[in-house]
């Protein structure tokens, strides 16, 4: 028997593989949308990828006109840091037991910080001092501290 021509045995190989997709469509199509979004989020993640490698590309363009500070003003390190010494945890003791709260607001030291800024408008600068005193000479704490050297120069500016 003489073969088939190309193109009949071509034909017969097309119908046998759309018949063969034809019975797996129902399958694919429970998992088109997990494929189309698996799709999207690889395009999505190779165009970041493009858009990152221009940026750092235009970076490295630029640099030649725009030199990089040496260390940046915002920049801080230990060694910039003054050295803090430990000292006699018995003695701070001591001094808080010995310590008198400020007659201006005698419940001072349990004040939290907002609880201190509602009450700081009704305070003189004189009381400020005498509140950023016993605060340096206590617990040194810097919000508070900074807090009361604010306002008292808002008071001497005023």
């Amino acid at each position: 028997m003489k073969p088939l021509p190309l193109s009949v045995r071509l034909a017969a190989g097309l119908a046998v593989t759309a018949v063969e997709q034809a019975r797996k469509l129902p399958g694919q199509l429970a998992g088109l949308p997990v494929t189309v979004v698996s799709e999207a989020l690889q395009l999505s993640m190779r165009l970041q990828q493009r858009v990152t490698e221009l940026a750092i590309k235009g970076d490295d363009a630029l640099s030649v006109l725009r030199p990089v500070e040496q260390e940046p003003e915002w920049a801080t390190f230990d060694e910039d840091e003054p050295e803090v010494r430990a000292e006699d945890p018995w003695a701070e003791e001591e001094q808080a037991l010995a310590a008198e709260p400020p007659a201006v607001l005698p419940n001072y030291d349990e004040l939290s910080l907002a609880q201190l800024r509602a009450r700081l408008r009704t305070l003189t600068a004189e009381d400020l001092e005498e509140l950023l005193a016993h605060e340096r000479t206590h617990a040194a704490r810097p919000e508070f501290t900074g807090m009361l050297t604010r306002r008292i120069a808002n008071l001497k500016q005023q």
